[in-house]
């Protein structure tokens, strides 16, 4: 569920499923503010495994997926689902979808304007656009702490960065300004519990921030990540959990 990124994350189906599952299972909100029809073709952009595509083929919709992962491609396919290796910025489908439903990938893409313009350009006209991601403070302790981490090690951090998480404001700006109309907007706190300890959700999620530390020393960066969290994201009893923030909304192709 990438885009481009100041490194390659990769993403593996299995380790996704194991360390990510929360992602598609609380989707599900989404999927109800898409209001999907039956017979209606939707466009998914960045469907991971497929798991959320999954569910919208299941009401009937008519779906095409795409995501920027080979792998994740594989493993929607492996659903028996239509998918595609694309990345949301190259889109090039013109007025061919009803709507378009994304989830937990556009903190990833770093041509916003491209994207959306790509995507408003993929649907018929008055096609509705219903997407979440992370939005600003999303996961705002975890990347403190690896700016830290780097930073000590004498590393940029902000050369590592890959997450664009903007306010409500400024994303409502950007879908104004490429082709679509606002129908609703907003963001809020979701502290989601994690399936184990935070190195793996590093490993699954940060690994741009891990390019430039080597392997030999990796696990050692990640224990002193975590420990730096462990106050504020760790509750004995109940395990760790992330600091998301989430950004969803719903639009529609401005006429």
């Amino acid at each position: 569920m990438a885009s481009d990124t100041p490194e390659a994350q990769a993403w593996d189906p299995e380790s996704y499923a194991a360390n990510a599952r929360f992602v598609s299972d609380l989707g599900e909100p989404l999927i109800a503010l898409l209001q999907p029809l039956a017979g209606e073709r939707v466009l998914d952009v960045g469907c991971g495994d497929g798991a959320l595509t999954e569910r919208l083929a299941a009401l009937g919709c008519v779906v095409l997926a795409i995501d920027a992962s080979e792998a994740q491609v594989r493993g929607a396919r492996a659903r028996g689902i239509e998918a595609l290796t694309c990345r949301v910025e190259e889109l090039p489908f013109v007025a061919a979808f009803d709507a378009a439903f994304s989830n937990a990938v556009l903190h990833w893409v770093r041509d916003q304007p491209e994207a959306l313009t790509r995507i408003a350009r993929a649907l018929r006209p008055n096609g509705r656009f219903v997407a979440e991601f992370g939005g600003f403070g999303c996961v705002q302790r975890i990347r403190q702490a690896l700016h830290a981490a780097l930073a000590a090690r004498g590393i940029d951090p902000a050369a590592h960065d890959p997450w664009f998480m903007p306010s409500a404001e400024e994303y409502a700006g950007l879908l104004h300004a490429n082709g679509f109309v606002v129908e609703s907007i907003v963001l809020f706190p979701r502290p989601t519990p994690l399936p184990g300890p935070m190195a793996d959700w590093l490993r699954t999620f940060a690994q741009p921030f891990l390019a430039p530390i080597a392997e030999s020393v990796r696990d050692e960066f990640l224990l002193e990540v975590s420990e730096a969290l462990r106050p504020h994201l760790f509750e004995p009893g109940r395990g760790w959990f992330a600091d998301y923030t989430r950004l969803r909304f719903r639009a529609r192709k401005a006429a």
